[in-house]
């Protein structure tokens, strides 16, 4: 979601996440836990420059910085298939 050229303020963004969760069955229950950590990775990638904060008053928003979200999403790719790598070595380890 961070993705797209839209800016988001917290509430409507998690509440995004939250449906996409939901559709996939990946959520039950612990909203607020889940609503903890959705703020705590996007305070992470705040500070590792991948979304910008607006602050006006009262209101935050947040908008993805393209370059950077694409350089994470590389990233991510490829721990996840040396993850996906390793976890498949131990199986076959064990067999």
């Amino acid at each position: 979601m961070l993705s797209s050229r839209a800016s988001f303020e917290f509430k409507p963004l998690f509440d995004l996440v939250m449906f996409n969760l939901r559709e996939r069955n990946a959520a039950s229950g612990g909203e607020e836990m889940l609503r903890l950590r959705v703020y705590e990775k996007l305070q992470g990638l705040v500070n590792q420059g991948a979304v910008n904060r607006t602050v006006n008053g009262l209101t935050k928003k947040y908008k993805g910085v393209p370059l950077r979200m694409n350089t994470l999403k590389a990233e991510m790719k490829v721990l996840r298939n040396e993850w996906a790598k390793k976890l498949r070595a131990k199986a076959a380890a064990r067999s």
